[in-house]
């Protein structure tokens, strides 16, 4: 007889999800000239209703790096190197790529990232991604006209721009039934001055019976390396908000556009699969911050996290 009560392990959907890319998937020749299997519009829904932080089992993920990563764009971070004097290296490729083009010097990611570091000169010129993610959370342009006079009408660049986070709490507190609690870092018209476009674009909330659910649309989605990273950041900032809101967490919908699994990532799909997932972890807050940017890295406490080893793979540039 059929056991109705067994659930299957929530990581199981996200293992599905792999498997069926790799072995589904669409050739592909993409930007980096790697080459992918991909499919499109897929998704998973993942239950946050009792603390569970869906970090991945059945390869370890730093947890630590997706913490300090999310705090960064929260600042409104684009310069890698508080990143980098943190020890997150995931952001390196894109800056170091730009300064072997542009000065044809071969200089190792190490030696890179301590230049980085030791000298804030260098890295202003080298280090800095572009309106990423932290630019458009917290600042998105905002043109006020000049007081120029004349028939033609001057416009400048508020520094401080719209801060979507801010504007998300507030209307999360006071209008919680809004359709319209969204944020967003696609924005048209900078996506040339980014050293790369989000991929995860557009975070859309619902709040009922006093919990907190949350949707992720992802444009572009590398399941075997990125994936794992945003089911996790996308979480936090559920569980970081419903606190704020004084709401308790509900449900984390993610969907993804461009569903790819890289071409020279079969090992990693195969190690993988061949791996029982484990219990995933618990998130608690050491204590209520006064705001939603007041969140310091102590403040998470993951609790019972227990992974298979890590697996490598090549990121494409």
């Amino acid at each position: 007889m059929l056991d109705r009560t067994h659930k299957p392990h929530p990581e199981q959907g996200y293992l599905d999800l792999l498997d069926r890319v790799w072995r589904e998937g669409t050739p592909r020749v993409d930007r980096t000239g790697v080459g992918t299997r991909a499919l499109f519009g897929q998704s998973l829904r993942i239950d946050l209703s009792d603390g569970t932080l869906p970090l991945l089992t059945t390869k370890r993920v730093s947890w630590k790096t997706i913490v300090r990563e999310l705090l960064w764009f929260l600042e409104g971070g684009t310069n890698i190197r508080p990143l980098l004097q943190n020890k997150v290296t995931i952001w390196t490729d894109w800056p170091l790529a730009k300064y072997r083009k542009v000065t044809g010097e071969q200089i190792s990611q190490e030696d890179f990232e301590a230049r980085i570091v030791a000298d804030e000169a260098f890295a202003e010129q080298w280090g800095d991604l572009g309106p990423v993610y932290g630019a458009q959370w917290r600042h998105w342009p905002l043109f006020v006209p000049t007081d120029a006079e004349g028939e033609e009408k001057l416009y400048r660049r508020d520094p401080q721009g719209i801060d979507q986070i801010a504007r998300l709490v507030h209307d999360i507190r006071h209008n919680p039934t809004s359709r319209r609690l969204i944020f967003t870092g696609w924005n048209v018209a900078e996506l040339d001055g980014m050293a790369l476009p989000p991929c995860h674009t557009t975070y859309q909330y619902f709040v009922a019976e006093g919990r907190l659910s949350g949707l992720l649309h992802q444009r572009s989605c590398d399941v075997g390396l990125g994936v794992p990273y945003n089911l996790v950041t996308a979480s936090l900032l559920i569980r970081m908000l419903a606190q704020q809101c004084d709401l308790e967490p509900g449900e984390f919908v993610w969907f993804g556009g461009d569903v790819h699994v890289y071409q020279n990532h079969g090992d990693l799909v195969a190690e993988q699969l061949s791996r029982t997932p484990l219990p995933w972890p618990k998130l608690r807050f050491a204590r209520k911050p006064a705001s939603i940017l007041d969140y310091k890295f102590e403040d998470f406490i993951v609790e019972g996290y227990q992974a298979h080893p890590a697996i490598s793979a090549p990121i494409a540039v």
